[in-house]
């Protein structure tokens, strides 16, 4: 008896196998720290074990490993021997993979000892997902590998007039890429759940109900057309996949089961069918005009943090009503793709461990995350309380959502810069009725405009917001201004979303003072040790003949400036501060060395004039006293065990902030106050602000604030309740400034 579909699709996962492949060759993890799910990469080759260099390798070289080892997936990869230096041969080294080999051995590389690496580029690996023994792994790949054929890529073709002009495409036919060449999937038997997926991977949170009835009265119609398009593709029998069969939590297409159309012409590739239509839901942040919603109640609010990307940061979590991270124990795709449906995307791309895009603040709320894929938020997954672990926040989870594919790209562009990530910012617009290349007026550019620029160009961070570019030579043809006033929150998609003039006003005129981004992949973040503040804050009778030097550097509230030199005292509120640098870049001065500025008194260099800005403030938010405090030696106060620290201000060294490390100012030191003199007892606000002027970028600037509540009673001081920038949600401000306005009352 002939085979049927089924056992068509049967046959095609068994026959595989028999195929002829390289010899097989056995993986292990091993070295220090490694545990059963990941450690540095081994393979035994010709009788010895060896390793794998780092040159090349990424999740599609660490999937294809996992899966060798047993497990479902990877999720993420360790370079430069972060599990110790292996010993043996350096089997293999720029490794290359799709993604859907069954084996390392299946890789391209430069060939088995071929290798220019030492152990110090060792390759690790984390996985997750164990199989129990004898398990099939098949349609759990980062890509399916049929007959020899891989499943590169998935797209909706638009068929209505409506859904072409519509940014991002959402409804259209199912098209998958082979071998370059876009083809399309037939309808037989296709499911909501099959919908899901292909939304999912499109970067769509949903799917919806579509009238298939009238997408098949429009085929019937086109297929008596002679000249229809949709004619000729059935007649040309580009149906490569004839049924997909997707239980709806699959990451992505290419890992459900699928059966490819018969080879034979003779066959119908889509009998009594038609092309598969699908149509999707975008999230809040890519429908025009809506505003994001509020969390349903009974879901955990989440939010992402310093990613460089639309779709991607570190995972943090509303619990308790203060925001926390997620520990990356048994953190999974499917637990990540939760999480990305939720705050409006597709399903993940990537689940990031071990930090990667930086460490947060506050408490690990939820490790060992267990998600189905069918919940609603990461909330109604099973996990633990991260307090019962040992889980720190060099742990935290991330993610890389899918998200809709969006033309904002084509519409910028940099020239004239030594590299791809620098340059001159040329912008699309309407000019007269017609698109036209121009520049932007520099005049208020600043990081949140560059930020813009760099994500919507997929350039990641902002490093430097340039408004003279004489040095950058921009595109023939697009030197006149035709964007000025340009003002960005920093999180548009795209640098044509934000506010600008409506008649161009540029008084500098363009030319040298064009705008100018220079992009970077990582970037540095400093938090404020809001605990450190709180537990340091007394107060000091100091008198005026100590003070010379700190009232030159306008250290003093003004008041100082008619005091009776030298006699008389000033009372100051004192703290130390404690800056970290959680971000995955240094944190450096924004001038070099030969533009810092010597203050003779202190006899020592600024690198910034105002590092770090204090206010002391009302309950209603006015300012009553304020203090700053400039950067004479910024350098790596304590960097983590095993780490070196690299900036030191002994002898005109080097000033900056490593990533990882921390810088601290003691209570003791000059202009380590705020002047609070002329202040009056009553209830009050400390505020600090490191970084006040955003003069360096920093992957995220809502945690650079610092607050405490603060009661002074003439003698004494208290300060409680110390936070850093966005820390507590909502309803947790809510309470303080309750709290806050009841003080009021009672003052």
């Amino acid at each position: 008896m002939p085979a049927g579909p089924v056992s068509t699709l049967f046959l095609l996962f068994l026959a595989t196998p028999g195929w002829q492949q390289p010899p097989r060759i056995q993986v292990r993890l091993a070295g220090a720290g490694s545990r059963a799910s990941e450690g540095r990469l081994e393979v035994l080759h010709d009788g010895q074990w060896g390793t794998v260099c780092d040159d090349d390798f990424d999740i599609r070289v660490a999937s294809v490993a996992c899966r060798e080892l047993g497990f479902e997936s990877a999720v993420t990869w360790a370079h430069s021997a972060k599990y110790g230096r292996g010993e043996g041969p350096i089997w293999l080294d720029n490794v290359r993979c799709t993604g859907t080999e069954s084996s390392l051995a299946e890789c391209d590389s430069n060939g088995w000892g071929v290798s220019d690496c030492h152990h110090g580029e060792d390759a690790g690996v984390v996985c997750a997902g164990r199989h129990p023994p004898g398990a099939a792994t098949l349609g759990h790949a980062p890509g399916l590998q049929l007959q020899g054929r891989k499943l590169e890529e998935v797209r909706l073709k638009p068929v209505l007039a409506w859904a072409k002009l519509s940014m991002p495409v959402s409804e259209g036919v199912v098209e998958v890429q082979h071998e370059g060449r876009w083809r399309q999937v037939c309808d037989a038997g296709w499911t909501r759940n099959n919908s899901r997926v292909v939304c999912g991977t499109l970067g769509f949170p949903q799917e919806k109900q579509i009238n298939t009835g009238f997408y098949r009265k429009l085929w019937n119609r086109k297929l008596k057309d002679p000249k229809s398009s949709l004619r000729s593709l059935s007649q040309k029998n580009l149906f490569w996949i004839h049924r997909i069969s997707c239980r709806g939590t699959e990451p992505h297409l290419s890992h459900c089961p699928v059966q490819v159309s018969p080879a034979s012409r003779l066959q119908p590739a889509c009998a009594r069918g038609m092309h598969a239509i699908v149509s999707c839901v975008p999230g809040p942040e890519f429908q025009t005009g809506k505003a994001k919603p509020p969390p349903k109640r009974g879901r955990a609010e989440v939010r992402l943090r310093a990613g460089a990307q639309v779709g991607e940061g570190r995972v943090e979590v509303l619990r308790h009503g203060q925001w926390g991270t997620v520990c990356d124990e048994e953190w999974n795709l499917l637990s990540a793709g939760v999480l990305c449906r939720q705050l409006g995307y597709g399903t993940a791309r990537q689940a990031l461990a071990g930090a990667q895009l930086g460490q947060g603040l506050g408490p690990v709320h939820m490790t060992a995350v267990r998600c189905r894929g069918s919940e609603r938020s990461l909330g109604e997954c099973s996990f633990q309380e991260a307090a019962e672990s040992r889980c720190g926040h060099e742990a935290d989870a991330a993610v890389r959502c899918n998200v809709p594919r969006m033309d904002y790209q084509s519409q910028v562009r940099l020239a004239g810069g030594r590299s791809p990530e620098e340059g001159v910012v040329e912008v699309l617009v309407q000019v007269g009725g017609a698109l036209k290349w121009g520049a932007v007026c520099s005049e208020r550019w600043g990081l949140n405009e560059a930020m813009v620029v760099c994500r919507q160009l997929g350039l990641g961070f902002a490093s430097h917001a340039l408004q003279e570019t004489w040095y950058w030579q921009g595109s023939p043809g697009a030197a006149a201004v035709v964007m000025s006033g340009v003002r960005c929150a920093g999180t548009e998609l795209a640098i044509q979303q934000c506010q600008r003039h409506g008649p161009l006003h540029c008084p500098a005129g363009g030319g040298r003072f064009s705008a100018g981004v220079s992009c970077t992949d990582a970037a540095p973040d400093l938090v404020l040790d809001a605990p450190l503040v709180q537990e340091t804050a007394y107060l000091e009778e100091r008198p005026l003949a100590m003070l010379s030097c700190a009232h030159e550097e306008r250290c003093l509230a003004r008041s100082a400036d008619h005091a009776s030199w030298p006699d008389g005292s000033r009372r100051l509120l004192r703290f130390s501060s404690r800056v970290h640098n959680l971000g995955r870049a240094d944190f450096r001065p924004r001038a070099g060395r030969h533009a810092w500025v010597w203050h003779e008194c202190h006899r020592h260099y600024h690198s910034f004039e105002v590092f770090t800005h204090y206010d002391l403030l009302t309950l209603n938010g006015s300012r009553v006293a304020e203090g700053h405090k400039a950067s004479f030696c910024l350098e790596d106060t304590n960097c983590p065990p095993g780490m070196q620290r690299r900036f030191a201000c002994v002898n005109f060294g080097e000033q900056g902030v490593s990533a990882g490390c921390w810088d601290t100012y003691r209570h003791d030191i000059d202009c380590q106050w705020i002047d609070i003199s002329d202040v009056g007892p009553g209830s009050y606000i400390l505020q600090v602000i490191v970084n006040p002027n955003h003069e360096v970028a920093e992957s995220d600037f809502s945690n650079n604030a610092m607050r405490c509540r603060c009661k002074y009673d003439g003698h004494r001081v208290w300060l409680h309740g110390c936070r850093t920038g966005d820390q507590y949600g909502a309803d947790a401000v809510q309470e303080l400034e309750q709290q806050q306005r009841l003080a009021t009352n009672l003052i």
